[in-house]
């Protein structure tokens, strides 16, 4: 089968079949070979390696992964994609298709039934507005994973690796750097792609830690600590965390404050991720003796 990574094969393809994008399901292919190959390159992938795709598309980056993985699962949602994957992966004998929604779908079943439960390395496209419901699935999971390498939206990216103090550090920042280490790969422009999407877009690398990078009590508690300090940005974490749901007074607030020696007029976004630990196990203490 000839390769698809190109405008002429991938329109000649879409044409063949009638497919119809749908914008409901963020459906943009990758027609460039270099951002491809860099694609392939972060994930590191080898012959030893079995790999999970969400969202194949036409199986363009799938064909690829075929050649250079041990297996490759791909999870397609769109059923009118079926027979062109049938066709354009017909020589590919390590691939399985699944067509299913990936957040419905129980990964670890799935994971021991293809992959006898072995370590993955995940590899896709995201759609952009499930990208962080698709990543924190995985995350929270506790999937077991190698790495993920994902196509997302720059902002998103941007993001997920971004350090206290700066402007893009939010909650997603804290609950990714929690479970990975996140490295840009590289920057995607929207010319790459069919259609071309209206944002541009970035290739992201997340490196699984072996543990959480900080040890707590409580995920919960953790959680719902970073959600409160980053959900009103201009208030104080005195003032954020004691009108939240985490259902604790001013007091109380204060007190976890101190036993954290942390400042009641610091703001969430100043906190490093070992400090959101502390402060959500003095808040778990607090709750707990109230």
């Amino acid at each position: 089968m000839e390769r698809l990574i190109s405008p002429k094969k991938t329109k000649e393809i879409v044409r063949k079949y009638g497919f119809k994008f749908s914008k409901s399901l963020g459906q943009n292919f990758l027609i460039d070979e270099n951002i491809l190959n860099k694609i392939i390159d972060g994930a590191e992938v080898t012959k030893e390696d079995l790999v999970m795709e969400i969202g194949p598309g036409i199986g363009t980056l799938t064909q690829a992964l075929a050649d250079q993985a041990k297996k490759v699962v791909a999870v397609e949602i769109d059923k009118s994609l079926l027979p062109i994957l049938a066709e354009t992966l017909r020589e590919s004998k390590n691939v399985t298709v699944v067509n299913a929604d990936v957040l419905k779908l129980d990964l670890h079943q799935l994971i021991q039934k293809e992959f006898e439960g072995a370590p993955v390395k995940v590899i896709a496209n995201l759609p952009y507005y499930v990208t962080t419901p698709i990543i924190m699935k995985f995350l929270e999971d506790r999937v077991p994973l190698k790495n993920m390498v994902v196509m997302i939206q720059k902002e998103v990216a941007d993001r997920m690796q971004a350090k206290p103090g700066t402007k893009d550090y939010g909650a997603l920042s804290v609950a990714v750097q929690y479970y990975c280490e996140p490295q840009i790969i590289t920057r995607v422009p929207s010319s790459v792609f069919i259609p071309q999407p209206n944002v541009e877009s970035t290739v992201i690398r997340l490196t699984l830690l072996g543990e959480p990078r900080v040890k707590v009590k409580n995920e919960e508690v953790l959680f719902q600590v970073v959600r409160a300090s980053f959900g009103k940005r201009r208030k104080t974490l005195l003032n954020a965390l004691s009108s939240s749901e985490l259902g604790v007074t001013k007091e109380q607030v204060k007190t976890a404050l101190a036993a954290a020696q942390i400042e009641e007029n610091r703001r969430g976004e100043t906190l490093t991720i070992k400090e959101f630990g502390i402060l959500a196990d003095a808040i778990a203490e607090v709750k707990s003796i109230s």
